[in-house]
């Protein structure tokens, strides 16, 4: 069972899309970027993927509020 899952593993980083340093830095980019318009309430879930010849994003996250800011002028 461990090689299996140890192939799994590899078949999975090789044909992924980004890298996994690479995805905690936009996960954390994100995350910093997002805190300035919402409190967030837990864990922001990333994803990228193909679909149709194109490449597609998914950023989720809950918020426990959203923050109110007035506009400059």
């Amino acid at each position: 069972m461990r090689d299996k899952e140890r192939l799994e593993n590899i078949l999975r980083h090789d044909k992924a899309i980004i890298s996994e340093a690479c995805e905690a830095a936009a996960v954390r980019d994100f995350a910093h970027v997002a805190e300035e318009y919402f409190e967030l309430d837990g864990q922001m879930n990333f994803s990228v993927r193909e679909e149709r010849g194109k490449t597609m994003v998914l950023l989720t996250f809950r918020v426990t509020r959203v923050k109110n800011f007035t506009q400059l002028r």
